[in-house]
């Protein structure tokens, strides 16, 4: 090919390669129209009735597929792939405008296998571009092309297949009940939301009532609609206090609206807590990565609920004393805990990123963390039990272990933060005293009474000058 033809198909002398053909330019990837996204990718030809062909593009951020507008037709793709243009050579093609460029090839056997390959726009168009290109040269092999495709799937682009697939995906999860949430409904949830927030609830109290209003939205209920609410939460395979906390906040909803219901009255069902063994306890805290060990393990000594602490701060902390400052939440009393020199150390350890010890992010995904370790260590120790035990349950295992070392339950009551006896009285259904044995001890002077009742022995008489302490064992 002459000098000016290489010129006009856009290549410079300059970029020519020592051993092979010159190096074509490429051109800046255009601009989607619809995101104005730059990330744009070649999708086939398109054919005009006049029998010209423009380029095609599709939008790897939206899908959106445009046609080139600046293009005058006749798009066509050389060896590497760059968008040329030139004149029918006339041979072995009809009529039409083909890519004709002489880069002195070497020829190639006749009927050689795989040597050449058809544009995939020839399949429609019998004046489509041919284009010589060596499949079996990796240089030469366009990754986002296909040429042929399975039955059912999309020919000539790989962004096809993908976006088959994420339709089939899509309508699966359509399908199960995941329906998308209208714009305005969201817009009230979102109004809601706020409205709960100036009247003074918790985030966390507020995430649960959105979650449950969304579902209930889901699943067919309406907003508006006191009586679809009603169906939908008799319909849910769902517990009496979930259906309960669902009414609630649906409740809450029409106290924000201005509207009124006559609410389904369900009854949450009490249940004793599962209580672990220490043993169990300790086997999870061991393999748990530091972070969430020291946690655990700082549920384990104070009895704190996992919120009061995830939202503890450094400067709660005495390691001088050994002890911590519970900042209380669900209405409790501030307390202050003692902790062991073991649990001291764990804290010292860890990173001092922040103002909060652990916290800093939602602690949802802290504990689905916990739950894949848990899970983990279920199988490995071959033990289910401890897929029972979340962070509550170290709560409810440390007020039962106090109550049954002191059988005091004022001081099981002080220890947890509860306000009211009723919530503290549980714990005394959990233990079974069928044989009440004592360890007894006598004390001679004031120092032997005072080691005494540092180890939790309690006063019971004094007999011919010896006082009488007992613990129980």
């Amino acid at each position: 090919m002459a000098e000016t033809g290489k010129a006009d198909c856009g290549i410079k002398p300059s970029e020519a390669m020592p051993d092979g053909p010159p190096r074509p330019i490429r051109s800046q990837p255009l601009k989607c129209p619809e995101c104005g996204s730059a990330k744009t990718w070649k999708d086939g030809l398109r054919y005009l009735s006049d029998g010209r062909s423009v380029q095609r593009y599709v939008c790897r951020l939206c899908g959106f597929r445009f046609s080139d507008s600046t293009a005058d037709g006749n798009v066509k793709l050389n060896i590497a792939g760059q968008a040329l243009e030139s004149s029918n050579s006339g041979k072995n093609f009809a009529e039409g405008s083909v890519l004709n460029v002489d880069f002195s090839r070497d020829e190639t056997v006749e009927n050689t296998a795989l040597s050449f390959s058809e544009d995939v726009g020839s399949h429609v168009n019998p004046f489509a571009t041919i284009v010589g290109k060596e499949l079996n040269a990796l240089r030469h092999y366009n990754r986002e092309r296909r040429v042929c495709g399975k039955e059912n799937l999309p020919k000539n682009s790989a962004s096809k297949a993908i976006a088959l697939a994420e339709e089939k995906a899509l309508s699966k999860k359509r399908a199960a009940g995941a329906t998308l949430l209208p714009l305005d409904i969201k817009g009230k949830l979102v109004e809601f939301a706020w409205w709960l927030k100036k009247q003074g609830y918790k985030d966390s109290t507020i995430t649960s009532k959105v979650k449950l209003l969304k579902i209930l939205v889901q699943r067919g209920g309406k907003l508006g609609d006191p009586e679809s609410v009603k169906e939908v939460i008799a319909k849910q395979n769902w517990s009496e206090g979930r259906k309960e906390n669902a009414v609630d906040a649906f409740t809450s909803y029409l106290t924000f609206a201005g509207g009124e219901w006559d609410p389904p009255s369900y009854r949450r069902v009490d249940k004793l807590p599962f209580i672990p063994t220490e043993q169990e306890l300790d086997a999870l805290i061991a393999g748990c990565g530091p972070k969430m060990a020291c946690f655990l393990q700082l549920l384990k000594e104070t009895g704190m609920r996992a919120g009061e602490a995830w939202n503890l701060k450094w400067t709660d902390l005495d390691f001088e004393a050994g002890a911590v400052r519970v900042t209380p939440e669900k209405g409790s009393a501030p307390r202050l805990l003692r902790i062991s020199a073991k649990c001291l150390s764990m804290l010292q350890a860890l990173p001092r990123k922040g103002t909060l010890v652990f916290g800093g992010y939602p602690i949802r995904g802290f504990a689905r963390g916990f739950q894949r370790t848990r899970k983990l260590l279920a199988k490995k120790l071959g033990n289910l039990r401890l897929l029972q035990i979340s962070f509550h349950t170290f709560r409810h295992w440390k007020a039962t272990v106090e109550y049954t070392k002191t059988k005091d339950i004022l001081h099981v009551m002080k220890l947890l933060g509860h306000k009211n006896i009723k919530n503290t009285l549980i714990y005394t259904q959990l233990i079974d005293f069928k044989e009440d044995e004592w360890v007894c001890k006598a004390a001679e002077n004031v120092e032997e009474a005072r080691h005494l009742i540092e180890a939790g022995f309690e006063y019971v008489d004094t007999i011919d000058g010896a006082h009488l302490y007992r613990k129980r064992k």
